[in-house]
């Protein structure tokens, strides 16, 4: 028999599932990669959350739930230092659109 929190569980789980759905054909929509890194990134890591956050639910009492934190921790640190690596190497070699970006900073001169 489910208690209430094996359906707020259930509930987590389907929720992050749909949002990690909506990552998924944000990177097949989008063009470019400047484009593509947002939902590769924040809702991908939100959605993982959701689902972590449901099977902790389940799993309540289980030693399993730290490997679960730790695995929602791991990703909440690297998801954004890899979006701005993979950002910088797309600026770089200009794999954007054209217009995409307006203005390089580091092609001003000092005093403007």
């Amino acid at each position: 028999m489910s208690t209430a929190i094996d359906v707020v569980g259930h509930i987590l789980i389907l929720i992050g599932t749909v949002i990690s759905l909506t990552a998924a054909i944000g990177i097949i929509r989008f063009r470019d990669t400047l484009s593509r890194m947002h939902p590769a990134t924040k809702p991908q890591v939100i959605g993982l959350l959701f689902v972590l956050g449901g099977a902790m639910l389940i799993l309540r009492g289980n030693i399993d739930i730290w490997m679960l934190a730790l695995a929602g921790m791991f990703m909440v640190l690297t998801a954004p230092v890899i979006a701005h690596r993979v950002g910088r190497v797309a600026y770089r070699e200009q794999l954007g659109r054209d217009g995409l970006i307006d203005s390089d900073d580091e092609s001003r001169p000092a005093g403007s």
